[in-house]
């Protein structure tokens, strides 16, 4: 692939992260154009060794995992513990945009290479950490040194207690939210961290904690709760405030429809041929049909489920707002997921095929942005980084005697 347009041309980023929250912010800025160098230990980032594997990779450079969060980044392979290895980072770093990393508290700082070591360098810098429950410089948790992933921020962030069949079977949402989610919130801080930085020259340290992102991503939780003093608990796919809103049954699946506002509802009466509950007082208004949501929803079951999801899709469309649960089969052969270009190939190493990633969904008319480059092998830009850093091949290949950096 050839590299795109981005709005974060010209951005360097020094990329510490492991896992899934540090890379997927990263893979943002990535995505939009940024130099993203990825600094990973001399092994190689563990994460390379987590599938999937095409059948025919007997390499395992990475796995699906890597790939889809590492695309358009630089690999340098890098002993962080060595005095050499510290000393090229803050190199690195000292005329980098940003630098993220995502390692529990004060690692950084053992090291003699955070914040405010690197901020001397380099007062611009604008420097994001993502950890479970956040960076004593913004506010000490109790819960500072415990490792936190995925899982965990989900469950104490309040997703978990409204998720699930019933009231007593909480249940961890499908993908990794608790990383995703914060990632996203820290992408966005160093943005506007970044903006500031142009305007006054003033770098910032940019702080999102797992468990602080869930809990503003639940922010109704917090509301119900003020309001009702009741806790929110699982409600199944039913919505606690609409109706109806969820999943209902297909001949072939099952279909999701929602009205949020009375209009719908009334559309949705006439489709399904029974326009007098548009106007009967226990069906008129959405605060009606919750205190009879069993009744509301059993009469638009018995519609859905006599219908396949084709039918009902062309019954509703454009009319009520409507979605069939899909698989990824099905979003294979979606066509709005092909002319969004949703879908991209890229090269796997050790394979003869190209393997599917998700692309962006950040789409923008002048900078386009996207996917242009396959994650990297370990240290695979070592040597082009160090270089534009006046190391020579001489020191180069010293420093790869040593083990203290990897490349080709």
């Amino acid at each position: 692939m050839t590299e795109v347009s981005g709005a974060l041309a010209g951005i360097k980023v020094v990329d510490l992260t492991q896992m899934l929250a540090g890379p997927y912010c990263t893979m943002l800025l990535a995505d939009q154009g940024a130099s993203v160098i990825k600094i990973e230990p001399v092994e190689g980032d563990p994460t390379r060794q987590f599938g999937p594997f095409p059948k025919d990779d007997t390499a395992h450079y990475f796995g699906g995992y890597f790939q889809s969060t590492n695309r358009n980044k630089k690999s340098v392979a890098l002993d962080l513990k060595s005095d050499e290895g510290k000393a090229l980072f803050r190199r690195l770093a000292k005329d980098a945009d940003i630098v993220v990393e995502n390692f529990r508290a004060g690692v950084m700082d053992r090291l003699g290479i955070g914040y405010e070591v690197l901020a001397a360098d380099n007062p611009r810098l604008v420097y994001a950490a993502i950890r479970g429950f956040g960076d004593p410089r913004t506010g000490r948790s109790p819960y500072t040194n415990r490792p936190a992933f995925d899982v965990v921020a989900q469950a104490m962030g309040g997703a978990m207690g409204i998720t699930g069949p019933d009231s007593v079977t909480p249940m961890k949402i499908g993908p990794g939210i608790g990383d995703i989610f914060p990632a996203s919130l820290a992408a966005f801080g160093i943005m506007a961290a970044l903006h500031h930085a142009g305007r006054t020259g003033q770098g910032q340290f940019v702080d999102v904690a797992m468990y602080d992102g869930i809990l503003a991503m639940c922010e109704r939780i917090v509301y119900q709760y003020s309001y009702l003093g009741e806790s929110p608990v699982p409600e199944g796919n039913r919505h606690p405030i609409l109706c109806p809103f969820g999943t209902f049954p297909a001949k072939d699946g099952q279909v999701t429809i929602g009205c949020p506002r009375d209009s719908f509802w009334r559309d949705l009466t006439a489709i399904m041929g029974r326009p007098e509950l548009a106007h009967d007082p226990k069906y008129a208004t959405n605060n009606a049909r919750l205190a009879h949501a069993a009744e509301t929803v059993a009469i638009v079951e018995a519609w859905s489920a006599a219908r396949t999801k084709a039918e009902i899709a062309e019954a509703l469309d454009g009319r009520v707002p409507f979605g069939p649960v899909n698989t990824a089969a099905d979003i294979y052969g979606d066509p709005h997921v092909a002319v969004r270009n949703m879908l991209v190939e890229v090269e796997h190493p050790g394979s003869s095929k190209p393997v599917t990633i998700a692309s962006t969904p950040i789409r923008m008319t002048a900078t386009p942005g996207g996917v242009f480059r396959r994650a990297p092998l370990v240290g695979e830009d070592t040597n082009e980084v160090l270089a534009g850093l006046g190391l020579s091949c001489a020191e180069i290949a010293g420093l790869k005697a040593r083990k203290l950096i990897a490349g080709p």
